[in-house]
């Protein structure tokens, strides 16, 4: 029986100053980038990403907690997940540390932590799998939004170094996104099913929920998975117009302590598009 709880406020649905914080470090980084202003293209190339992707996972577990919301679980609200401060999380380590860590050794866009929501709150099935599906799709709304002005057409006057940062972004989320939509226990996709399968299924996959993600993870190091999971980012990448040099140079710049190839600097000799 789900336990009794404060009415909300309107403090509960403020966007917190962390939040607003990171986004205006994304703003003035991605200026820096696109101004070339910033004495290191590449060190404003890792900010401008870093906070970019960090206000992805924050608006990823806002559109659990706001789906969760209008499906009946009012908890969200004094839970402070719908502040998008990402501190408020279940586990900040998991939602946020982890998966800026894996962008910068890996250049995955690995899903994080979780809200906490109180399923038993909610009915009716489909109510459930909206709630688990609102992550990913954000993630591929996202890329999308990314990768607008290469699909259409409007890159005159894109600066190559924001051009790249851009489709390095839409790198991470279209990982994060598809990652997360794996039907595997412990990730989003396997949340959208889950309503559906019998209660004895669920009972024997519960176990395995908090290892799905490590599966994931230890699955990307098999050179054959880790080919095709990449040739399929690369293919849908392709159809929002983002080829593998710009995501290449896009990460090439965000480790600015690694030696950048010459052809992602601003500036380079460059032939084609």
């Amino acid at each position: 029986m789900a336990t009794p709880i404060r009415r909300s406020n309107r403090s509960d649905r403020r966007v917190s100053p962390v939040f607003l914080g990171i986004v205006a470090v994304m703003a003035v980084t991605g200026w820096a980038v696109w101004t070339e202003f910033a004495a290191s293209t590449g060190f404003a190339v890792f900010l401008f990403v870093t906070s970019a992707w960090v206000v992805s996972l924050c608006l990823h577990e806002y559109a659990h907690a706001r789906t969760a919301l209008h499906g009946g679980d009012i908890s969200v609200g004094a839970k402070g997940y719908l502040t998008l401060n990402p501190l408020k999380y279940t586990h900040a380590l998991l939602s946020i540390v982890l998966p800026v860590v894996f962008v910068i050794m890996g250049g995955i866009g690995l899903p994080g932590g979780a809200v906490f929501i109180e399923r038993g709150r909610i009915r009716g099935r489909w109510k459930h799998s909206l709630i688990s599906a609102a992550g990913p799709l954000t993630n591929a709304l996202f890329a999308v939004v990314c990768t607008a002005p290469f699909w259409l057409n409007a890159l005159d006057g894109v600066p190559y170094g924001f051009r790249y940062a851009l489709g390095f972004l839409a790198l991470l989320q279209v990982t994060a996104a598809i990652l997360n939509a794996l039907p595997v226990p412990g990730l989003d996709g396997y949340g959208v099913v889950e309503p559906w399968l019998s209660y004895k299924v669920r009972r024997q996959v519960e176990p395995f929920a908090p290892f799905g993600l490590l599966a994931v993870f230890v699955l990307l190091f098999v050179p054959e998975v880790n080919a095709l999971f990449f040739d399929a980012i690369d293919a849908v990448l392709r159809g929002l117009g983002v080829s593998g040099f710009e995501t290449a140079c896009g990460q090439d710049l965000y480790r600015f302590w690694q030696d950048t190839n010459p052809l992602c600097e601003p500036g380079a000799v460059r032939l084609g598009p």
